[in-house]
């Protein structure tokens, strides 16, 4: 009991330390939000590995199932990808006939979109950014690090594509969902804890499906 509180408790306060490095970052100097935040999520886990002489294989980090890993990530992204790129679209065209009240809570944006089947201008270095900066650290830190730690307090749950779909699974989902607000895009030209709920928390929810 001692132990499981003890993981639960560093997972959390390594979460609180990350949360508030990158809030202060992104208010103070936010031009340097993102660097804070890679940094932030490779080096403030290492802080606890290290008193038990853990390294980052010990959390996933590792090429031993490389060619497993592929399989499994095409596998879901030929799944994923398609069935995402539709229901965005769709909802996007049915958000301009939904009543006005509907739309304020359900999107940020307002008004109509239109779609166009591009790559984004500088497309290789957002690649590298995206991958390297942004979803390596970020995936390492939840899905690595908060997880496994998680699952050492509370390791039942459902396994499901080999994943364990229990307490420590949905925390993880819940923590990433908030630590959004620490960075974020703004919504109306205005922070989004600064903005309506509704717009924020939806907001919020589209940027982690994204991820």
């Amino acid at each position: 009991m001692i132990r499981a509180r003890s993981a639960v408790q560093e997972a959390l306060t390594v979460w609180a330390a990350a949360f508030l490095t990158l809030l202060a970052a992104f208010l103070l100097v936010p031009g340097y939000a993102k660097l804070v935040a890679t940094v932030s999520f490779l080096y403030f886990p290492l802080w606890a590995m290290d008193r038990r002489g853990e390294d980052y294989a010990d959390y996933g980090v590792t090429l031993r199932r490389l060619k497993a890993d592929l399989k499994m990530f095409g596998a879901f992204a030929g799944v994923v990808f398609p069935l995402f790129t539709v229901l965005f679209v769709l909802f996007f065209l049915a958000l301009p006939h939904l009543p006005r009240e509907w739309r304020t809570v359900l999107s940020p944006v307002q008004g109509s979109v239109h779609f166009r089947f591009r790559l984004p201008d500088r497309f290789p270095e957002w690649v590298v950014d995206q991958l390297f900066v942004v979803a390596l650290p970020e995936e390492f830190f939840y899905r690595g690090f908060m997880q496994t730690r998680l699952r050492d307090a509370w390791p039942q749950g459902k396994v499901v594509f080999g994943a364990r779909l229990g307490p420590a699974f949905w925390l993880t989902a819940a923590l990433f969902a908030l630590g959004h607000l620490a960075v974020f895009q703004r919504i109306d030209g205005q922070l989004p804890w600064r903005s309506s709920p509704a717009k924020s928390w939806s907001a919020v929810a589209i940027d982690s499906c994204a991820y």
